[in-house]
């Protein structure tokens, strides 16, 4: 495959969404790590009552990642299938990207999922929680949640990875 091949352009473009969803992704989940996470986790479970979701909140924060993860699958397993024929050392770098992928959406629903309803319930008065159990589930969210910006952050090397080698291989 060269630069000016069919195939070669649209691994370039795949390559350009995975990059820019993944950039995208880590910028966003930083910001709610610093800034949204430590507030609603601040005195639990008093401070439940500042969790970005229900009527108080004009946008649901799965509104922003669910299209955000959409362009992810897209562009991520795009390039994989774009650089299918490619050599196998670039190719690690697209699997890396798509297998980050797959943690985090294997970990969503199943962890953060259940972690979110209890969080609401909680907030609402639903479920109330005593403030020891109320600190333990925001400290394993923010726990799990370090663990999901990891997968993130190696997602996104790894696409940097293989749109640098790319660039270099094809001259692109």
């Amino acid at each position: 495959m060269n630069s000016g091949s069919s195939g070669g352009r649209w691994l370039a473009i795949f390559l350009w969404i995975s990059v820019i969803a993944w950039a995208v992704g880590l910028g966003a989940k930083l910001f709610e790590l610093a800034v949204l996470i430590p507030a609603w986790a601040a005195d639990p479970p008093d401070s439940f009552s500042l969790l970005p979701y229900g009527s108080r909140w004009p946008f649901n924060p799965g509104d922003f990642f669910q299209p955000l993860s959409a362009l992810l699958v897209v562009g991520s397993v795009g390039a994989l299938i774009a650089g299918w024929r490619s050599v196998r050392s670039f190719k690690r770098w697209l699997w890396l990207s798509v297998a980050s992928l797959v943690l985090i959406w294997a970990a969503t629903p199943t962890l953060f999922w259940p972690m979110i309803d209890a969080l609401y319930f909680a907030s609402t008065g639903a479920k109330p929680l005593d403030e020891v159990a109320a600190t333990r589930l925001a400290n394993q969210w923010i726990l799990f949640d370090w663990i999901r910006e990891v997968l993130i952050a190696i997602g996104f090397v790894a696409s940097v990875r293989a749109i640098n080698t790319q660039s270099k291989a094809y001259g692109a």
